[in-house]
């Protein structure tokens, strides 16, 4: 561009070789590298004659380059250049966007192409010869003497510049008519492409993951830990937990729990890479704060992730806001090794059973809750260690919260009176539904003066964002509150009413629980001497609940109750009675031994 051509000095010419350079590359790097080339070369001479009033070294400079010391001649030609090189920005912009479509997953009618391709050709010729007539000014007003630089000349070379500005205005306005209708073309056939994608039965998931993480580049994916740049095949007939959210992901403690609940957790090592989690982040902006938390967070993690979500194609986008309901709300799309969804959102499936819900399908959570009951155990599963350890061990756990201290100390004096009279029995702090700063104080003050505190501050969050999966994973399922599912109707009283003080009292990993208000629980400690005689007869969690409501229990159903129910021994189990959580009598006890 910057060289002369003996005998080739016309535009039309120049335009012609400088293709022949460039005839290897696509038509959007043709118009990128040229507009690289003339920016090197107008930019150093901008710098250069902006820092001369005031810079002794591009006073210097110029005067070894023989550049003209005043431009004030020079304003129409200059206003006149720069218009025209916006203008070849917006034309180049519009190649880009067209060449950037995926013709590798849908095509575009015939006509439609045929037409748009003309147009990038007579924009793609146009926006090259404008560029070599620029650097033809600029490389001509470096060799002009001073006592050369003359009004007409300049105003002779403005119009010419100006008359390219308005040919390629004309252009752009025709080919983003073209690309806008290309590009709805083509979002309307990816659309449709992974509707059908999505419904196909496949050999593996390599079709669908090529597609849903379409972008230019042949490596979509990223390992966190290596960096490395993978293609699709990294997951081959793996399950796939698509996770989707905004670029900061979840809030802390929700992202610790996430983490906590899949790569971290003992049965993770069991399945031996058999589920991966690959991580699209989606934004409707990209700002630069949004691009440096994505890169922070995906260098972080230990799951894979889309290298540049914002290059993902807006169908595929679109796509998982329409089709897979994604609002904001951080999801996790189940795909099975065939690429078939296999579950809509298995984020509080993750939350509450962790890897042990592998494969992570909507009939593996109906089989886990099929098995559940509403015990200690669910309430708490693994959120400590210790705790995890008493549950196993049967013992009396009671777990309360609130954020009233004197109503505090009050229940805590109530249960050392009962722990004097011999039932061992564990206290755990649980707070309340919004953990305020007064909650954490609360918490510490508890620590000092009343037992041992095992729940951190991040393992509050963990209990209660474990609740409210419970709840939503229940009501997914197409369970009510109005039904008579007892996990559903028990944790969402609790969560309806965890601001206002509550107890909950259990055993072990039995369904002997009882839940109370904290006004109701200070009544019936108060009254222990009055049921004291059942503890020994009946255990703790069961002597309060014949104390609450001494009505009989039902008749048993004809005939005799032939339930069974296996119970690890533990010291002093023996002793007490186990009442049938069908007809609520007394089971016989039986020894086996393995």
């Amino acid at each position: 561009m910057l060289r002369k051509h003996p005998g080739k000095e016309n535009l039309h010419t120049r335009t012609m070789i400088l293709f022949d350079v460039l005839g290897n590359y696509r038509w959007d790097v043709k118009m990128v590298l040229t507009l690289a080339a003339f920016a090197a070369a107008f930019g150093e001479f901008c710098i250069i004659m902006q820092q001369c009033p005031c810079n002794p070294l591009a006073v210097s400079v110029s005067m070894l380059k023989h550049l003209p010391r005043n431009l004030s001649t020079l304003k129409p030609q200059f206003r006149a250049l720069s218009l025209l090189v916006r203008t070849a920005m917006d034309v180049t912009k519009c190649i880009i966007k067209l060449e950037g479509l995926p013709f590798r997953y849908a095509r575009l009618d015939d006509e439609t192409m045929v037409i748009a391709k003309s147009w990038i050709y007579v924009a793609t010729y146009w926006v090259t010869r404008s560029m070599v007539a620029c650097t033809s000014q600029i490389r001509d007003i470096k060799a002009k003497k001073p006592e050369q630089v003359r009004s007409d000349s300049t105003l002779i070379a403005a119009w010419e510049l100006s008359s390219l500005a308005y040919k390629l205005s004309s252009i752009c306005t025709h080919l983003r008519r073209q690309v806008d209708l290309c590009h709805q073309q083509m979002e309307e056939k990816m659309h449709q492409k992974l509707l059908k994608v999505f419904q196909e039965v496949h050999p593996d998931n390599q079709d669908v993951l090529g597609i849903l993480l379409a972008t230019k580049d042949e490596l979509p994916i990223k390992n966190s830990s290596t960096q490395h740049k993978l293609g699709v095949s990294e997951v081959k007939d793996k399950v796939v937990l698509i996770l989707v959210s905004k670029a900061e992901l979840l809030p802390l403690e929700g992202l610790l729990l996430l983490l906590e609940r899949t790569y971290d957790h003992h049965h993770h090592k069991k399945l031996e890479g058999s589920y991966e989690i690959v991580w699209i982040s989606v934004s409707d902006t990209w700002t630069d704060s949004e691009r440096d938390m994505f890169d922070f967070l995906s260098n972080s993690l230990p799951w894979y992730s889309v290298r540049r979500p914002w290059v993902l194609y807006s169908a595929v986008v679109n796509y998982i806001k329409q089709e897979w309901g994604y609002k904001n709300a951080p999801l996790i799309v189940v795909l099975d090794s065939q690429g078939m969804v296999t579950n809509s959102n298995a984020m509080d499936m993750v939350f509450i059973w962790g890897a042990r819900a592998y494969p992570f399908s909507s009939s593996k959570e109906e089989q886990l809750w099929d098995e559940e009951n509403w015990t200690l155990k669910l309430l708490l599963d693994e959120i400590d260690p210790l705790l995890t350890t008493w549950v196993e061990e049967g013992r009396n756990i009671c777990i309360y919260g609130s954020d009233n201290l004197d109503w505090i100390r009050e229940f805590n004096a109530k249960f050392k009176v009962i722990r004097n009279a011999g039932v061992q029995l564990e206290m755990v702090y649980a707070g309340c539904k919004d953990l305020s700063e007064q909650v954490r104080r609360m918490s510490a003050v508890i620590g000092e003066e009343l037992h041992r505190n095992l729940f951190t501050f991040t393992k509050l969050h963990f209990f209660w964002l474990r609740l409210e999966s419970i709840r939503r994973s229940k009501l997914k399922l197409g369970q009510t509150i109005h039904s008579d599912d007892h996990i559903l109707k028990e944790v969402s009283a609790l969560l309806d009413t965890a601001n206002e003080g509550w107890v909950i009292i259990g055993r072990g990993n039995t369904a002997d629980i009882v839940r109370l208000s904290a006004s109701d629980a200070v009544k019936w400690l108060d009254r222990f001497p009055e049921w004291e005689a059942n503890v020994t007869k009946l255990g703790f969690v069961s002597a309060l609940r014949a104390a609450i409501d001494p009505s009989p229990p039902p008749p048993p159903p004809p005939g005799p109750c032939n339930h069974s129910k296996v119970v690890p021994y533990a010291e002093g189990l023996t002793e007490e009675t186990v009442l049938c959580e069908k007809c609520m009598h007394p089971m016989k006890k039986y020894v086996v031994y393995e």
